[in-house]
């Protein structure tokens, strides 16, 4: 492996790739009114590509684009099988074969010339942050009935725009269609023109996919900035101004929105901690703080009947749930869950459990659990930030990451 440094914003590497084996490729071949199947066997395949991922940005993936070249014409063997017999063995054919691949890859990727793959628009990812959106979940008032038994289950999903971030999420209000949550949620804004808060209220499901009850928007040009205001949504089934399904009563969301610009000095510049731990919002009970709580990912997760997992999270009697990651040894969630405390945590512990939930219904196929873990917090506390890997107890090889974050005022 090769890695170049430049003065550019880009990574470059030049990996030596080759891979040989005996894969089972069939292919149909027509020519001249006639159909014949050959088959490929003995494959062989090696290449000096240049990877070059640029440029380099503060938001995830880190990069807006790859660029693969070929630095020399790659080598590519293989035998062709037609009714059994080996056709490469006709005079003239395997060489032809062989520079004829040659020189229609180099044609496309030879180094100057690459395949491009666009990641994300360079432009909004060079942007830094130039505020912060405080958002208050209120409540919400009639609200439409989901379920064919009880009321439904809301909780509402925020995120914006243009954010690669995963969606914020309130607590659930169970059999509730008029719900109150109060619930207070920040988020860094980078360009408050194109930006929007965008809000999906959610009937929660102990079984299958969670519905859609309504959702809206609010841009953020019509925030003034330092000024907070008071939003009424009426709930729609999507952002289709044509749709006439939009006409239909789905209930309304009440949500309290403040932009707070940085102050010039405040703008944070490449050069900051990735890892420093932010400082509580305003209004922060004094003593207490904001403890975040991030679970990034498991691996080697495994259920006996089926592995489909989601993590739940228990903290002074309050329960948040990851979503359900579809047949997955290794589920990769990064969602995080805030709770604002009038004191430390310090003698508090999490428990979180790893569950798969089978896709289907009945009591054939209950719940399993894939093994927990039970955190004390006093380390986050004296820390401020802790970021490990823990075994996951009652699970063979299990591990769940799980990120800590203590924020204070001061």
């Amino acid at each position: 492996m090769k890695v170049y440094v430049t003065d550019e914003k880009e990574l470059i590497m030049e990996p030596s790739v080759k891979w040989a084996g005996n894969p089972n490729i069939t292919i149909a071949v027509k020519a001249f009114g006639l159909r014949a199947t050959v088959q490929v066997v003995d494959l062989q395949v090696f290449a000096s590509p240049r990877i070059t991922l640029k440029p380099l940005v503060p938001t995830f993936p880190c990069f807006a684009k790859i660029c693969v070249s070929l630095m020399e014409k790659p080598h590519v063997d293989f035998g062709l099988k037609l009714l059994g017999a080996d056709a490469m063995s006709i005079p003239g054919l395997y060489r032809f074969v062989q520079e004829l691949i040659k020189d229609q890859v180099a044609n496309m990727y030879l180094w100057p010339k690459a395949l491009e793959v666009q990641i994300m628009d360079p432009q909004k990812a060079m942007k830094k942050p130039v505020g912060i959106l405080n958002v208050k979940v209120l409540r919400a008032m009639k609200l439409k009935k989901k379920d064919l038994l009880g009321a439904s289950d809301p909780y509402v999903k925020l995120k914006l725009t243009e954010d690669k971030l995963p969606s914020k999420k309130t607590i659930v209000k169970h059999s509730n269609l008029n719900p109150e949550w109060n619930e207070e949620f920040h988020m860094v804004v980078k360009d408050p023109q194109s930006q929007a808060l965008e809000l999906i209220v959610y009937d929660w499901n102990q079984i299958g996919t969670h519905e859609k009850m309504g959702m809206n928007i609010i841009p953020l040009k019509e925030i003034t900035p330092d000024e907070p205001k008071t939003v009424t949504l009426d709930l729609l089934k999507n952002m289709d101004p044509n749709d006439v399904q939009n006409e239909k009563s789905r209930g309304q969301l009440v949500v309290e929105v403040a932009y707070k610009p940085f102050k010039e000095e405040e703008v944070p510049d490449d050069s900051e901690d990735p890892n420093e731990v932010q400082k509580a919002p305003d209004g922060t009970p004094a003593g207490g703080g904001l403890l975040v709580i991030i679970i990034h990912e498991a691996v080697d997760v495994e259920g006996k009947h089926h592995t489909n997992p989601y993590a739940r999270l228990l903290f002074r009697g309050e329960e948040r749930k990851t979503k359900h990651v579809k047949k997955n040894r290794d589920p990769r969630w990064e969602e995080e869950f805030t709770f604002t405390l009038e004191e430390p945590p310090t003698n508090d512990r999490i428990y979180v459990e790893v569950i798969s939930a089978s896709s289907r219904m009945g009591l054939l196929h209950p719940k399993e659990t894939l093994g927990y873990v039970n955190i004390n917090l006093s380390d986050v506390v004296n820390n401020k930030r802790i970021n490990e890997k823990y075994h996951l107890i009652d699970s063979r090889n299990g591990r769940i990451q799980i990120e800590l974050q203590w924020r204070t005022s001061s």
